[in-house]
């Protein structure tokens, strides 16, 4: 006695109902639109798991690579700069969230070499601070160890990798850096150009931050923004999600007049786009499931009319017109999980491995799907979550539940007598 004739009569007859009968032209036809319906409902869950992943590896990957440049709070002075900077790194230390702190002060000019120029950010530090609050001193690639050659008054300058090459520079060339007068009554006037030598070259993988952003020591960036004091201060938490949090406690705990911003406030307009996409995308791709879904509607329409005299039968035996009705609804739920069953498989399988699909793809067709200057990065990332795959594979066997209820409902209301009439 197999597995199967030892369940309750309805799953005994659902699930032999789900696999093929004796073979006639009807069965076949019978069994390939419940194969449709099956590879539908496999192919709609596998797209979503496959986007929502990517997009969430596009979130990750962008948001970490981000991180390693900006801090995760900054504290700014509602003066312009922060003369005990120390003393509010010690208050921020106070907060058990705070691991590392720096000060820093930023301005911006633009850069020539050669006859080009090009737009940047001067952001002054204290070279052995800086390792607290960023990886941009593990992300040399030309000059290692170069941070320490950031000393006062010897204007070296440290350049990302898309800055250098636009520029083409390399290290130990003269750079001038063009800056705005410092008074606003001087608008008029020339900018101060200001020399540097470039002592090293760092490469994050973020294109904004690669192309755009300089870093000099505090007491240049100093002098080059009139300051008289840091700007402000740098934060790093043990965990960055409870950067807004944390910036909250400080806001209330921190003495003097000052700004507060976390990092999710550097770029609020992409996080929000992110976020929009992944809900349209979620909606859209579900969709495509609910049509492979409702194909089950017409599959068990042909099996109700095909087993019209099996239900008499049935009937006639005794089955009341719910267990019918149940008989059908595991059959169709049965399509419905074995399609997401093989959906959740392909899209897993496929999303960890994009990395390696998608460079077949791109050699094969010779293009490149994503540019880094529009996307920040070169490579399609994936970050399959699971509560997104579990609620993707819930939605799935819903909605091929929600098809089975009207032909399940139609098959209990088959009278015997009218069937058999003809058989």
């Amino acid at each position: 006695m197999s597995i199967i004739d030892k369940l309750p009569y309805e799953w005994a007859v659902g699930i032999r109902y789900t696999r093929a009968g004796k073979r006639s032209a009807r069965n076949s036809f019978i069994s390939f639109i419940s194969l449709i319906s099956v590879s539908g409902i496999a192919l709609g869950v596998a797209a979503l798991i496959v986007v929502l992943s990517v997009m969430n590896g596009f979130q990750k990957e962008v948001t970490d690579r981000m991180l390693a440049v900006v801090a995760h709070i900054e504290i700014y002075d509602e003066r312009g700069a922060m003369p005990d900077w120390q003393g509010a790194i010690k208050a921020a230390y106070q907060n058990s969230a705070v691991i590392g702190a720096a000060p820093f002060a930023e301005t911006q000019g633009m850069l020539m070499y050669d006859g080009v120029m090009k737009p940047a950010v001067l952001r002054g530090v204290l070279p052995a601070e800086e390792s607290k609050v960023s990886d941009v001193p593990n992300s040399m690639v030309k000059g290692q160890g170069s941070f320490d050659a950031l000393r006062a008054g010897e204007f070296n300058i440290i350049l990302g990798s898309e800055l250098a090459k636009a520029l083409a520079l390399k290290v130990g060339d003269k750079v001038t850096l063009a800056v705005a007068p410092g008074d606003a009554s001087a608008a008029a006037s020339s900018p101060r150009m200001v020399n540097f030598t470039l002592v090293g070259i760092f490469e994050v993988g973020h294109f904004e931050f690669d192309s755009g952003l300089a870093f000099v020591h505090m007491a240049d960036a100093q002098v080059i923004a009139n300051l008289l004091a840091p700007a402000g201060v740098r934060l790093r938490l043990a965990d960055l999600h409870q950067a807004p949090q944390v910036t909250q406690e400080l806001a209330r705990t921190m003495p003097g007049s000052l700004l507060l911003r976390d990092w999710s406030k550097h770029n609020p307009t992409w996080f929000a786009a992110v976020q929009s996409q992944k809900k349209m995308m979620f909606i859209i791709l579900v969709l495509i499931i609910a049509v492979a879904a409702f194909n089950l509607v017409a599959t068990l329409a042909m099996t109700v009319t095909d087993k019209q005299a099996d239900i008499a039968i049935l009937r006639t035996l005794g089955s009341s017109p719910r267990s019918i009705m149940k008989i059908f609804m595991i059959q169709g739920a049965l399509v419905g999980i074995i399609g997401t069953a093989a959906g959740v498989g392909a899209g897993v399988l496929i999303a960890l491995n994009v990395d390696v699909i998608i460079p077949f793809i791109e050699r094969v067709l010779g293009m490149q799907f994503i540019s880094k200057e529009i996307y920040f990065i070169s490579a399609l990332p994936s970050d399959v979550r699971w509560p997104d795959v579990c609620l993707i594979a819930a939605v799935s066997v819903g909605l091929a539940f929600i098809a089975t209820l009207y032909p399940s409902f139609a098959a209990s209301r088959v009278k015997p007598a009218e069937a058999l009439r003809y058989e």
